[in-house]
């Protein structure tokens, strides 16, 4: 699996509603100052997070955004594949059409592609952003919150 930039912010925006989620609204600008994201590219995020109902935005001065679901109800593999797609490490054992490879009867590494995809579905499709928020409010102070892939 290789999670991007867009992918690693996609996450950092929802852990950061997460974090005041209760209805309240959260302005464009000040999650990109905690989490450290180009305003422009978290509003492109932004618009990608609204289309898959994850978010809803609310315009005008006192406008931005907020959580559409509760955090319970979203894993990190479903961000993740939004914006990455498959959390396969090679193409093979990805769920998605490929090119069959010519030696694909006789690899051996197949299986262990396929477990390591298995056991990262496991994990990431487990863990909800609920579960982040737990982690991270037993680390540090909402503003001095970092997160890094």
């Amino acid at each position: 699996m290789k999670i991007s930039f867009k992918g690693d912010y996609a996450l950092k925006i929802i852990l950061d509603l997460a974090l005041t989620y209760n209805g309240e609204i959260t302005h464009i600008k000040d999650i990109s100052k905690r989490q450290d994201i180009p305003e422009k590219f978290l509003e492109q995020i932004i618009v990608i997070l609204k289309r898959a109902k994850y978010v809803k935005t609310v315009r005008g001065p006192k406008g931005g955004v907020f959580l559409a679901k509760h955090p319970s109800k979203i894993t990190l593999g479903e961000i993740v594949r939004l914006i990455d797609g498959s959390t396969a490490p090679i193409a093979c054992v990805s769920c998605s059409a490929y090119l069959k490879c010519s030696f694909e009867n006789k690899c051996v590494f197949k299986k262990v592609w396929a477990e390591a995809r298995e056991r990262t579905n496991d994990i990431v499709d487990k863990t909800t952003f609920r579960d982040m928020v737990k982690d991270a409010t037993k680390m540090e102070p909402r503003g001095a919150l970092e997160y890094s892939i």
